[in-house]
């Protein structure tokens, strides 16, 4: 699978990318709200046993960000399906990205966002799509509205897989999309 932005290719993962992907976005800056920095086996896992399985699975995921220009990963963004147990949403489609330090303030984020939402909504024919994160992440909170995402309060949930908080839940329709 490859999606493609102007500055971007959203594509499936390979062994090559697990190094990169963990020399610049398992540093404190990144992994902040995400319960700070993990082991290396750990981030090998989620390449792995998450983002490559749910290619193989389900035929999408949260697929690999690389910068066009310098063929550079800078990190991921998709879709995968919502799988806390503990979680309101376990089960609807779900937009998520994590991009490396250097990255941040240029816009790869929402240009990778759209193209996934653009996914989600022509491809799977989601009716909905939510994004997760906690209060304290801003710039993350900040996207989901510049996406014209809608905060949903009452879908707020307590869950061990996030250290910081409560998670704060954000959707977008697919006739808030399409207008």
């Amino acid at each position: 699978m490859i999606l493609e932005t102007p500055r971007l290719r959203l594509r499936d993962w390979r062994e090559e990318d697990i190094e990169p992907f963990i020399h610049h976005l398992n540093v404190e800056p990144v992994m902040r709200w995400l319960g700070g920095v993990r082991t290396r086996e750990q981030q090998e896992a989620s390449v792995r046993e998450r983002f490559m399985a749910w290619q193989e699975t389900l035929g999408f995921t949260f697929w690999a960000v690389e910068r066009k220009e310098d063929g550079a990963l800078l990190g991921f963004c998709g879709i995968k399906i919502a799988d806390d147990p503990q979680s309101p949403v376990e089960g609807d489609y779900e937009v998520g990205w994590r991009l490396r330090e250097d990255s941040w303030g240029q816009g790869y984020a929402k240009e990778a966002a759209i193209a996934s939402l653009d996914f989600a909504f022509d491809r799977l024919g989601a009716e909905r799509v939510v994004a997760l994160t906690v209060e304290g992440n801003a710039p993350s909170w900040g996207l989901m509205l510049r996406l014209g995402m809608t905060r949903r309060p009452e879908l707020d949930y307590a869950t061990a897989l996030w250290a910081d908080g409560p998670v704060i839940v954000y959707e977008m329709r697919r006739e808030q999309w399409r207008s």
